[in-house]
């Protein structure tokens, strides 16, 4: 069965300066009370276990990344509910060991493979990135992962392999959003095999040094950096490498709105809100709104892979 999105105005949207001035101001209350318990909980730290890796000052942007608790307490991801803080709080029920990885399709290693199998051997780096999402607000966030290109290549695509689709958990015990038809579950997300296999599409395990939490896609999402935040799927437990375009999830629910390719692209609006600028997250509230930049900042890197693509048809 296909659902359509609900239409929320961008009005409706709690916009990120307005989110984290109120959780501030809960904070100043909580602190001057009797009972100031909880400040702690209004300023996140990095709660996982710390991972051992290299930075790669090649592929991250000199600009200054988010706060910890802007990057962790502000999130898209709908099986946690629909709230921007929804998936923070609620994200918690979601166990992420045992984890296993299925991988199907065209490609000559095929199998269930746990997630420990899947991460030896895959040497780990922090890449300082942009992220941006669809409703008009930006981060900039320290993931560290690895090449998805280095996870593909183990499973040998077939020369049949024309792009990769992706699928997360489906658990409504563990993810309560999922019992509300918000989209048509599980969510599902693909790339074309050459933009799955770009140098900077990457298999993300953690943030800030730390596992990645549950709320920002644990234990194993994807980030392409160039599109919007969507294309970039959390707590995958699928790979599947297919002859045809996979039917995304957003694209079949809303294919007006949400494109398959997804590329940050400031010529083509939403059709309820312009994407010709952005704010970022954490900026003061009368900060200005920045130019949107094409393919986020990245047109250096990945325009050539959509020569001769009409990107206003190919959105």
């Amino acid at each position: 069965m296909k659902f359509r999105v609900p239409r929320i105005a961008p009005s409706e949207i709690t916009p990120p300066e307005a989110y984290f001035s109120r959780r501030a101001l809960l904070a100043g209350a909580l602190a001057s009370g009797a009972s100031a318990l909880l400040p702690a909980a209004e300023t996140p730290q990095p709660q996982g276990a710390t991972l051992s890796y290299t930075a790669n000052p090649q592929y991250s942007v000199k600009e200054t990344p988010n706060k910890y608790q802007e990057i962790a307490g502000y999130n898209n991801f709908y099986e946690f509910g629909t709230d921007k803080e929804s998936p923070s709080e609620y994200a918690h029920t979601l166990k992420t060991r045992p984890w296993s990885v299925t991988v199907s399709g065209e490609a000559e290693v095929r199998g269930t493979f746990d997630i420990e199998d899947l991460l030896k051997g895959q040497a780990l780096e922090e890449r300082i990135y942009r992220f941006r999402c669809v409703e008009a607000w930006s981060l900039v966030v320290p993931w560290v992962g690895f090449p998805l290109s280095s996870l593909l290549a183990r499973f040998k695509p077939t020369s049949r392999a024309k792009y990769v689709e992706f699928t997360t958990l489906y658990d409504p015990r563990q993810m309560p959003g999922q019992r509300v038809p918000v989209l048509n579950w599980p969510y599902v997300e693909g790339l074309r095999i050459d933009e799955a296999m770009h140098p900077l599409t990457l298999m993300v395990v953690g943030l800030y040094g730390r596992v990645l939490p549950n709320q920002d896609g644990a234990p194993l999402r994807l980030i392409v950096p160039w599109k919007y935040g969507f294309k970039s799927i959390k707590s995958i437990v699928k790979i599947g490498f297919t002859t045809v375009q996979p039917r995304t999830a957003w694209n079949v629910a809303a294919s007006d709105e949400y494109g398959f390719y997804a590329n940050v692209n400031p010529q083509v609006d939403h059709p309820r809100w312009s994407q010709a600028s952005e704010r970022r997250i954490g900026a003061p509230f009368l900060a200005a709104r920045r130019p949107t930049l094409p393919f986020n900042g990245y047109a250096d890197q990945v325009a050539s892979l959509y020569q001769g693509m009409d990107l206003r048809h190919y959105f």
